[in-house]
């Protein structure tokens, strides 16, 4: 596997974004700068995340989600940037 990220990525198996073996190799999200760890979504060419609002979940059990614009960074955990 090639280690280019895609432009959009989903942790929603429902999407037609999601990439179980690229989620599974493990996925690190920088947006403004910052590290995040609750990013459902990401799209790089638009610029936006997708995070978790709190433990709030939808009628179909989903997490609640809040769209944020700005610069988004993904890239590969390797064995040295993985926590836990």
């Amino acid at each position: 596997m090639s280690d280019t990220l895609p432009d959009r990525l989903s942790t929603n198996p429902r999407s037609p974004h999601y990439n179980q073996a690229l989620l599974e190799r493990g996925i690190g999200i920088r947006f403004k700068g910052v590290e995040k760890t609750n990013v459902e979504e990401y799209c790089v060419s638009e610029g936006w995340v997708r995070v978790a609002v709190g433990k709030s979940v939808d009628r179909h059990g989903m997490p609640l989600t809040m769209k944020l614009t700005g610069p988004v960074e993904p890239y590969l955990r390797d064995g040295a940037d993985a926590k836990g």
